[in-house]
């Protein structure tokens, strides 16, 4: 289904049961649970599906050894069952992935080996392996580049890892499979309420045409992470601040920094926080960061002493040692957290548990939470909804849902196998014209045809949906996406009937965006 069909059903359609505002991995979940028990459901989202938090993650499926480590025992083993859900129903988008500690004091060795283990434990019988003590030889094997004074050993354990972005626009396929309606560039301009002021819909604006529209439904549900607090404020002006964003920083380095497949993780840094560098796409992902701000924002920088933590924690187990000319990208998130009840709450001893909230007007407002327990997120949130009697009941259908694109197996070593069964069709369009066989930029492994399939199946609108979030580029090499945006804006402009002005404009905004992703 194409967006001019979508943008029929939302103009045609009188009412809706389940109506969603946001299409991060928390909006798009709760799109996905509703359609398929069966509730006619719109979701729109002001920008591109993923386009804030939700493409920016450290691209871990994980029950979070750190919140084990803060005795949240229950949110790691809701999300160690969630994990494990998710790499039997997204295949083709996740891998176990091998994660090394290394020790530098045999107390490290015996703590994290024991710690560990009980990990394992919490994740029952989806646990994705066992965790175990090796020696220094092994932790130097397994880690080519680690620093080896004073190395005593390590523990390796198993976690996920996963392409965010391309689960979050499956997860819109998935819905819109289902009979959802789901709009990316639909911004929500205000909530509508009946006589006894209860909200039951939205006024919406199509950010492409600037046409405007009424959607009425039995429930409506915030799921816009870190902006929860601004549709909060359109029911309630006078409603309290539910959400302080943390700021989450990454910066991609090549690959030869840490070669081989396993990842390498830091449990506690100079601040007590949690280091990760973990192979992704070819690259090596390195971060995070956890600093409170005081404002939502689509775009967020990284901090001066955000990308200074990270090169000088690398470089202290590196024995190659990362620069700022060594950054390919660098990119920034934010959380949605609990608002701290006091002032000076420090971000890591924040909850990670999500809340969902009804507000009097019966607006429901779900926050927190994280990538890893988006479908239970989405089950508990529908589950409210039924609860408070505007929905009747239908029983979940995620837990065994094959997530479109669901291939049996796929090669992990296979550049291009996020794809999954649409890789065939994306490999008919080169059959049919050869010249889409082209690559976009040397070393990468994107070629036009791909560029064709994002726009004529995957709802892409923008220069940068197609360079950040269907193919994964800009968070990749920044440069590299800068070098390939011309040719993907003429394809786009070929398809979307644009004109050179066009063209002109998103060139200048791409190359804008992409200044945010580079440090050089």
């Amino acid at each position: 289904m194409n967006r001019m069909q979508l943008i029929s059903d939302l103009s045609s359609t009188k009412s809706w049961d389940v109506i969603v505002i946001g299409g991060g991995a928390t909006g798009l979940g709760i799109a996905m649970d509703a359609a398929t028990r069966g509730y006619k459901t719109l979701l729109v989202e002001q920008a591109d599906y993923s386009k804030g938090t939700s493409s920016k993650a450290t691209k871990l499926v994980h029950g979070g050894v750190r919140y084990m480590a803060q005795g949240d025992l229950g949110l790691v083993r809701e999300a160690c069952h969630e994990r494990g859900l998710l790499l039997k129903n997204a295949p083709h988008l996740t891998k176990n992935e091998t994660f090394v500690i290394p020790n530098y004091s045999l107390f490290n060795n015996i703590k994290y080996t024991i710690g560990l283990k009980f990990y394992d434990l919490l994740a029952g019988k989806l646990s994705l392996g066992a965790s175990k003590y090796i020696n220094k030889k092994k932790t130097i094997e397994a880690l080519p580049t680690i620093r080896q004074e004073g190395l005593k050993g390590g523990v390796v354990y198993h976690d996920g890892q996963f392409d965010d972005s391309r689960l979050a626009l499956n997860v819109a396929q998935t819905a819109i499979e289902n009979g959802a309606t789901v709009l990316n560039y639909v911004k929500v301009t205000g909530l509508l309420k009946d006589n006894n002021k209860k909200v039951n819909g939205i006024v919406a604006k199509d950010i492409e045409t600037g046409n405007t529209y009424e959607a009425h439904g039995k429930v409506v549900i915030n799921a816009t992470g870190v902006y929860v607090d601004n549709i909060l404020h359109m029911d309630r002006p006078d409603a309290p601040h539910m959400v302080r964003p943390s700021q989450g920083v990454h910066i991609t380095l090549d690959h030869s920094f840490l070669p081989g497949d396993n990842a390498l993780m830091i449990p506690e840094t100079d601040d007590g926080r949690v280091l990760f560098a973990v192979p992704w796409h070819g690259k090596l992902i390195v971060g995070t960061t956890d600093t409170l701000r005081d404002h939502p924002e689509l775009e967020p920088h990284a901090l001066e002493q955000e990308i200074e933590f990270i090169l000088n924690t690398a470089a202290k187990y590196l024995v190659k040692k990362p620069t700022r000319k060594d950054v390919l990208a660098v990119f920034a998130g934010l959380r949605p957290l609990a608002a701290p009840s006091k002032d000076g709450a420090k971000t890591k001893e924040i909850s990670r548990s999500h809340k969902i909230i009804v507000s009097e007007s019966g607006l429901i407002t779900i926050t927190g939470g994280k990538w890893t327990t988006f479908r239970r997120m989405a089950q508990d949130t529908i589950d409210k909804a039924i609860e408070t009697g505007v929905l009747s009941a239908k029983e979940c259908k995620t837990e065994h849902l094959p997530i479109h694109g669901y291939v049996q197996t796929s090669d992990e070593n296979d550049p291009l196998r996020f794809y999954g069964a649409d890789m065939t069709a994306i490999n008919k369009l080169v059959a049919e014209d050869h010249s889409l066989g082209e690559l976009l930029v040397p070393n990468f492994p994107y070629n036009k045809a791909m560029v064709i399939w994002a726009i004529r199946n995957e709802y892409a609108r923008r220069v940068e949906d197609v360079l950040g979030r269907r193919l994964r580029l800009l968070f990749l090499d920044v440069h590299a996406a800068i070098a390939a945006a011309p040719v993907v804006a003429q394809l786009m402009a070929r398809e979307l009937n644009r004109d050179a002005a066009w063209i002109q404009a998103e060139l200048k905004d791409f190359e804008t965006l992409a200044k945010g992703y580079t440090l050089n």
